[in-house]
């Protein structure tokens, strides 16, 4: 028989609070004399805290549909705060939604078949939904904080009375539970972001993810609009539901376009599945590679590149420091890859609805004898990068995005281009330098390639969608999408938003 969780506290509780035996308290030399006060006050805030604890965990929750969706709201004890929308078998989405010590889990139980498949066969109905779906959220919130209140009050009293055996210390530590409660609902209310549901993480399914977390033109219109995107979300985790196995295929807006960023590839040819299920997935209209496709660059090597020309997509790429001349000139032939344009010495081109401008790294791997990437040589490769944007800006054709495979180069574009791209470093850095340019550096999108295993553990597989406006060419939003290295199976989308995005309309048209 399970023993009570509140005896076995108390018990543990009590045996810390009491003096050793043999041994006088130290509280002057008085035997028989009580514990210093501050020993007391910390085990009453043990008592409290772990009694609120308790009781969460025992009445804590809370069972409230939403829209055609079971779900159960809990309060968990955390250092950051946020909530957690646990959508099983599709995974996990992560908001920032609040700082304070308590977090709220939304666990998806179970989808009313027959509230579901009404909402999915009559579209007419989803006009409804942003109301109800407020409502039931709001709602069962309420039920939560009351429920929460009588389980930290009734958790940490029950443990007080049963540690003290004093019915005054009992509801001493049941009002201390309370205010720290308050005190927390206080900071979640004071740091409540209702943009986070713009920027979810969302880790799972990588296939379903595009449907989930939305197009960046609807998030750019809507985006103080928190209990429309709450509806969607609701709406898309319904589709899902009722598609099965076959999960509903992400539309591309038009009025955005869709940049995949990939780099640092070293010859693992999984990359390439990835890639051509990014791009279908994502309605890519240009992959950009910074380079490192090769790991040694020899003509041996040039058929791994093979796949490029089927990838269903325009192929923007820049010599990496382990892509050799030779690779250089088996992509540049046009009757092999119709779909890749080569750039160097600042060369620009408009593909897939955007100009892009790029330079090759100045030096191979395998022939250099001097230090690994001379930051003198590299600047200069940028220097040649930003003459060649300036050019064509005087030319009367900006380019939109710059490209170069070591960071260090990219940063010599500061203040001639809105966006840079780079890789070579094998992780993700995103800044914006002082001439207002944003830098972004990607990770490695072939996990390391040989490299994998050769650490301890495998690499990640990374990259990145880019979404721009299709008139302006600004960045709108861009996804980063993390992928468990050799022989693991995880998956990762997080949405993020640049910090000047542009103001909301006064009256947001509803998404189609």
């Amino acid at each position: 028989m399970a023993r009570d969780p509140f005896r076995a506290a108390a018990v543990r509780v009590r045996h810390l609070l009491r003096p050793r035996a043999g041994r006088r308290p130290r509280t002057g030399g008085l035997p028989g004399a009580a514990p210093r006060p501050l020993v007391r006050a910390l085990g009453l805030v043990a008592v409290v805290l772990l009694g609120a604890w308790l009781g969460l965990l025992a009445v804590g929750s809370v069972r409230t549909p939403v829209g055609p969706m079971d779900t159960t709201m809990t309060l968990r004890p955390s250092l950051s705060g946020g909530t957690k929308i646990n959508v099983s078998p599709l995974g996990a989405l992560e908001l920032d939604s609040h700082h304070a010590p308590v977090r709220l889990d939304v666990d998806v139980d179970r989808l009313d078949p027959i509230r579901s498949e009404a909402l999915v066969q009559h579209p007419e109905r989803l006009a409804g939904l942003e109301d109800e779906v407020t409502g039931d959220v709001s709602a069962g919130a309420r039920e939560l904080a009351v429920r929460s209140c009588v389980a930290v009050v009734s958790g940490a009293t029950t443990l007080g009375l049963a540690v003290y055996r004093r019915p005054r210390r009992a509801l001493a530590a049941g009002g201390l539970a309370l205010a720290l409660l308050a005190a927390s609902g206080i900071g979640a209310y004071a740091t409540w972001n209702p943009k986070s549901v713009l920027e979810p993480k969302f880790s799972g399914l990588l296939s379903s993810a595009p449907s989930v977390v939305g197009d960046a033109r609807s998030i750019v219109s809507d985006f103080d609009v928190y209990q429309q995107e709450l509806a969607r979300l609701v709406t898309n985790v319904t589709k899902l539901y009722d598609a099965t196995s076959t999960l509903p295929v992400y539309r591309p807006d038009p009025a955005t376009l869709r940049v995949l960023h990939v780099s640092d590839i070293h010859l693992n040819p999984a990359a390439w599945h990835i890639i051509g299920s990014l791009v279908e997935q994502y309605g890519i209209d240009v992959i950009i590679d910074s380079g490192d496709t090769m790991d040694h660059g020899a003509a041996v090597e040039n058929s791994f590149l093979d796949p490029i020309a089927d990838l269903g997509a325009p192929y923007v790429w820049v010599r990496g420091n382990h892509d050799s001349a030779v690779t250089q000139t088996y992509l540049e032939n046009r009757k092999r890859f119709p779909n890749v344009r080569v750039l160097d010495e600042g060369r620009a081109v408009t593909v897939g609805g955007v100009r892009v401008a790029g330079v090759g790294d100045p030096q191979f791997t395998p022939d250099r004898t001097g230090p690994e990437q001379a930051g003198d040589v590299q600047r200069t490769a940028g220097l040649r990068l930003a003459a060649g944007l300036g050019a064509q800006s005087r030319a009367g054709t900006p380019a939109d995005i710059a490209v170069a495979h070591e960071p260090e180069a990219a940063r010599q574009t500061d203040g001639a281009v809105p966006l840079v791209l780079a890789g070579h470093v094998h992780h993700r850095q995103n800044e914006v330098m002082k001439g207002g340019t944003r830098l972004m550096v990607e990770g490695s999108t072939g996990g390391g390639g040989l490299r994998a295993v050769q650490n301890k553990s495998p690499e990640q597989v990374l990259a990145s969608v880019l979404y721009l406006d299709r008139s302006t060419r600004t960045l709108q939003a861009w996804d980063e999408i993390t992928l468990g290295g050799l022989g693991l199976t995880t998956a990762e989308v997080s949405r993020h938003l640049p910090k000047d995005a542009p103001a909301p309309p006064t009256s947001p048209a509803p998404s189609p």
